[in-house]
């Protein structure tokens, strides 16, 4: 048996035992903590502590779901790899590190998980290694560090508690003024982590990593564990910092649904998409209803683990051409691959009775029922308005038309692997989402609205599918809009500069400045007015003192003369 075959075998029978043992304890609302003593030193303990409720157990079962298909879906994706078998144990150790964060209520081994996902996936990002892996590898790395200081800084004001084990102080943290830093530092490091404003750059930029690995990140692993140690902790949060979080959530929603629309590489359109799914499970979060917010991270993780899927088997086809302009008429030539892109699509823009429909609908209606501003309100209807644009405009270019890449390209479905992964997933796509909320809610959620805020998703979707059609039609003599206003298309595209800003801004500024400041300064004014004018001074002024010293008669009598001259003119 391969590599692969094992670890799908055994992550496949972890996700049911994990799913089976989280409907015990919702049922049964039963939570447990395993406290195991590692060293006891004078009156110290160390102590490793395991949360097992139905969410960790939950989450558990879906990230082993979905890391057992993504796996048997890279046989066939990586074949010819020489490194296959560190490809797969490198992405098992990142599934491990997640499954650590997830079972920790204590937050030094929470950082044990977090600091494990930054450098697996460094190492996965760069696994293509060439310059623009090793960038993107080094900005996602940097961006998460920040992250990572956060929460140190955070472990560090702990001790005033005496204990790590944050479960405990939940209630006191929300008291007590002087434990409000934990939660603020706890915010900016998910904040780093699931990309929010002003960290956005670093989730496009990791798409250089292998697809597979792309499906397992923005599904299930890397992005959303901000968002599930925000789950974890919001009961902490008090109302201005929940305010700000849903300011920065909602923008960044807005932002990356934009940026999807003017974006050509497929991997990066389902990336801003990503993007945008976080900041709404981080606005719901905001807004006080962390079940919702899971939920929607539940559901989201299967049809978004798929897209990648689909985008991979399609890239593979297409002889690793990632741009959407060169893609049309897929349909005929990959209907398999398509339909699953396709549905999938449909989920994420939340169309009725699919599984994305039930966390996205509810979520928006839980939004009307509150009390907040029109800004609010207005953005969240846009950026869903937004999301089917961009998954309409993709579907535009990709699946119909006439077919743009080489004629002679042999187009086809992929082999058996890539299909039966894909397969795996799409029944969970299409029933996950009724099932989750039958389980999840004990008590059916019923929100009565007018007519006219009921119907107002469904009225977005269908605005959105519109505008995605107009944007994106194209044909001979037919200019795009978006090339008719260049530098809106590039400032809207480029996520508001936010890429300029971070890696730019960082890199290539400094050095500019660098480079004038050693022209203007270290060879121009400063070094005439400083060392070397000043060595040549001082160099001229001692051999004149040196002619002084000579004793020459000459010079002996013209000091005389000189004397006598002074001399005579003050008397």
């Amino acid at each position: 048996m391969s590599i692969c075959k094992i670890y799908f075998s055994l992550f496949m029978f972890m996700s049911m035992m994990f799913f089976y043992s989280s409907l015990n304890f919702l049922i049964k609302d039963y939570s447990l903590i395993l406290d195991y003593n590692l060293i006891n030193l004078n009156s110290t303990s160390m102590v490793m502590s395991i949360l097992l409720d139905w969410m960790s157990l939950m989450f558990m079962s879906f990230v082993m779901l979905i890391s057992s298909m993504v796996i048997f879906y890279s046989e066939e994706y990586m074949l010819g790899d020489k490194n296959l078998n560190r490809f797969i144990l490198l992405v098992v150790m990142f599934v491990l590190s997640m499954m650590m964060l997830i079972i920790s209520p204590n937050l030094i081994s929470i950082l044990l998980g977090w600091d494990g996902l930054g450098l697996v996936s460094y190492c996965l990002v760069i696994y293509y290694q060439n310059f623009k892996s090793f960038n993107a590898g080094m900005l996602t790395a940097l961006s998460n560090r920040i992250g990572d200081v956060a929460l140190l800084m955070s472990i560090a004001w702990m001790l005033n508690f005496g204990s790590w084990n944050y479960i405990y102080y939940l209630d006191y943290m929300k008291m007590d003024n002087s434990m409000k830093l934990i939660s603020y530092l706890v915010v900016l490091a998910a904040m780093t982590k699931s990309a929010q404003i002003p960290f956005s750059s670093w989730l496009p930029a990791a798409m250089a990593a292998p697809t597979p690995v792309s499906s397992l990140v923005h599904s299930s692993t890397l992005v959303t564990a901000g968002v599930y140690l925000l789950i974890r902790f919001n009961f902490v949060f008090n109302e201005n910092l929940k305010y700000t979080l849903l300011l920065i959530a909602s923008l960044t929603m807005f932002m990356s649904g934009l940026g999807a629309n003017f974006e050509f590489d497929l991997k990066k359109i389902i990336a801003l998409s990503t993007l945008s799914q976080l900041g709404l499970m981080m606005s719901i979060l905001a807004l006080g209803s962390y079940d919702l917010a899971f939920f929607h991270l539940l559901t989201h993780a299967l049809f978004k683990a798929l897209l990648f899927m689909c985008a991979g088997s399609i890239i593979h086809s297409m002889s690793n051409c990632q741009d959407i302009r060169y893609m049309g008429n897929l349909i005929n030539q990959m209907p398999v691959s398509c339909t699953y892109l396709n549905i999938c699509n449909f989920s994420l823009c939340g169309l009725p009775f699919l599984s994305g429909f039930y966390s996205k609908d509810l979520i928006v209606e839980f939004l009307s029922m509150g009390h907040l501003n029109y800004f609010i309100y207005i953005i969240f209807y846009i950026s869903i308005g937004l999301t089917v644009c961009y998954s309409f405009r993709l579907t535009y270019y990709s699946l119909t038309g006439s077919f743009n890449f080489i004629s002679l390209n042999s187009l086809g479905e992929m082999n058996s692997y890539m299909l039966k992964g894909m397969t795996g997933l799409i029944f969970f796509v299409v029933v996950s989402g009724s099932m989750l909320s039958w389980l999840i809610f004990p008590t059916p959620y019923f929100i009565c609205l007018p007519l006219v805020m009921k119907l107002m998703t469904l009225i977005f979707i269908i605005l959105g599918m519109y505008l995605g059609y107009e944007i994106a039609k194209f044909k001979i003599s037919y200019n795009l809009q978006s090339l008719e206003y260049l530098t809106m298309s590039a400032f809207l595209g480029s996520m508001w500069n936010m890429p300029i800003i971070s890696t730019l801004g960082i890199n290539y500024y400094p050095l500019f400045k660098g480079e004038v400041y050693t022209k203007v300064f270290d060879q121009g004014w400063f070094e005439y007015y400083g060392s070397k004018n000043l060595s040549l001074s001082l160099k001229g002024l001692t051999q004149w003192i040196q002619i002084l010293s000579k004793n020459h008669l000459k010079v002996y009598f013209m000091l005389t003369i000189f004397w006598l001259v002074v001399v005579l003119l003050f008397l």
